[in-house]
């Protein structure tokens, strides 16, 4: 007899279908499983044989034969181990109706309990999609309840699942969870001073550009990174589906709790290519996706291996990242927000008026070289962040407070999604010749400083990008020279950097 049991893959994001076909036969006893299986899939087969036989069902000692179809699709993890465990129940007769109109997913313990899976969301929503019936198991089922979908269906063992198929029981749906934002407790008002840093990372959260900061140590740059996402606007419900399938599919796993708030990724700087952008040999996502829709803040930039950094340049411009392996090829979305972090200098202190800098002009140069022009060239905004003096630290005046800096914020992007339903830093060429329009005044002055400064024409769009996201700050539809002249300040490294505390 041959049974067929629905369930599905896992490919990045995508899940899909699966028939799980087995053929019970006479012969001498076996257990195969073909169809690209990995070796968690492999091992089921012991798996299913100790949960059948412990949940009080017989199991077949005959030739049983299981193909995973497609068989050109690889096959990974413990997901099939509940259909692959039903397909032989319904085989062997031990199920009397036809479980068809469902499918299944679900990794098997040695006693029959049902056990999470990862990437449980993504095949949720594909699901969702066909408007299907999902089985699931009950533990880690939290992960699906802000779907609000009425045909997940959540089991505690193998045999409430069969009995549910018989009729003999109802299955519990996933509980429903209700998402809100959570404030953080951490705040701009705590930040003394660095109002140009604070200034440049309103901008940033504004217009989606990516930042740099550039000071000696202890002067507030992680500080003021830390605090970057108190200051963007909310999450749209499809940002945080797509931002928490991708932590559903990672080794890290999604909580609900965590549905709706930005994802804010800070890897070492000895972190390798791998970790950045994802890999294995069936890929999983890096922390340049782990980041999507969110900030990957990179503190001491040089100190990360220049290969690491170059492998970034394609996911900036591109908002993807395609990993390529052996067995699959696959794409994930990377659309970040770089913040970034660095010293002037290897000891720190170039252009510190407190402390001299012991460096030479050969290892300050060869320090920033670490970095390179067409990576610094991705970054819209160059700040530098000096030491603040002992007055401005022990003054009692509280700084202006995330949440009003958050107002403007949000004031600015709904410009934006008005004009185009993009942020400014996703515009294209032809975008900013319509949406940056200057006048004559604007264009003497951006004139003269591409002789002074001699930047590219990518930076030169970049400006522009930023000017336009000072214009919408200020609620004004035109780009004036106070604009223009604001956002040529940001580009501390096309000046060449000196620190202002040194003048």
């Amino acid at each position: 007899m041959v049974s067929v049991i629905y369930t599905r893959a896992l490919n990045a994001l995508f899940a899909p279908e699966v028939r799980v076909e087995v053929h019970i036969s006479n012969g001498l006893p076996a257990f195969t499983i073909v169809g690209m299986p990995e070796t968690a899939v492999k091992e089921s087969k012991d798996r299913v044989i100790a949960a059948i036989v412990n949940s009080g069902f017989e199991f077949p000692n005959r030739k049983i034969t299981i193909n995973l179809s497609p068989a050109d699709l690889p096959k990974e993890g413990g997901r099939y181990d509940l259909p692959i465990a039903l397909g032989v129940l319904e085989a062997s007769g031990q199920i009397a109706k036809d479980p068809k109109a469902f499918e299944f997913v679900g990794e098997l313990a040695l006693t029959g309990e049902l056990r999470p899976i990862t990437g449980l969301l993504p095949t949720a929503i594909q699901v969702m999609k066909h408007q299907g019936t999902l089985i699931v198991p009950e533990d880690g089922a939290e992960e699906i309840g802000f779907l609000h979908y009425s045909e997940f269906l959540m089991a505690k063992t193998l045999r409430e699942v069969v009995e549910f198929i018989d009729g003999k029981q109802d299955l519990a749906k996933p509980p429903e969870v209700s998402v809100q934002r959570l404030e953080d407790p951490r705040d701009f008002s705590e930040v003394k001073g660095q109002f140009f840093a604070k200034r440049a990372l309103e901008i940033a959260a504004a217009g989606g550009h990516n930042l740099l900061l550039i000071g000696p140590p202890g002067t507030g740059k992680t500080m003021l990174a830390s605090r970057f996402i108190t200051i963007m606007p909310s999450m749209t419900r499809e940002e945080a589906i797509e931002s928490a399938m991708i932590a559903s599919i990672s080794r890290q796993g999604f909580r609900a709790e965590q549905f709706g708030i930005r994802p804010y990724r800070t890897p070492h700087h000895t972190a390798s290519s791998v970790a950045l952008v994802g890999g294995g040999t069936y890929p999983k996502p890096g922390e340049i996706s782990l980041a999507h829709h969110g900030v990957l803040f990179l503190d001491e930039l040089p100190e990360f291996n220049r290969s690491v950094l170059e492998v970034l340049r394609e996911p900036l411009e591109s908002g993807v990242i395609h990993v390529s392996r052996a067995m699959q090829q696959v794409e994930f979305p990377a659309k970040f927000q770089l913040l970034s972090a660095m010293n002037p200098c290897p000891c720190g202190y170039y252009g510190d008026p407190v402390h001299e800098c012991t460096c030479s002009d050969y290892g300050i140069a060869r320090y920033r070289g670490r970095v390179s022009g067409p990576m610094l060239d991705r970054i819209d905004l160059h700040v530098e962040v000096p030491r603040i003096s002992t007055e401005e630290l022990q003054s009692s005046q509280v700084g202006e407070s995330s949440k009003a800096i958050r107002q403007r914020v949000d004031n600015a992007r709904a410009r934006q999604m008005q004009r185009r339903e993009k942020m400014n830093a996703d515009l294209s060429v032809s975008e900013i010749e319509h949406d940056c329009h200057l006048g004559e005044a604007e264009i003497k002055l951006l004139e003269m400083a591409q002789k002074r400064l001699n930047f590219s024409p990518r930076s030169y769009h970049r400006i522009l990008r930023v000017a336009r996201t000072i214009a919408d700050l200020e609620g004004m539809a035109e780009i004036n020279s106070r604009h223009l002249t604001e956002s040529l300040a940001f580009r501390a490294l096309d000046r060449g950097y000196q620190s202002s505390t040194s003048s």
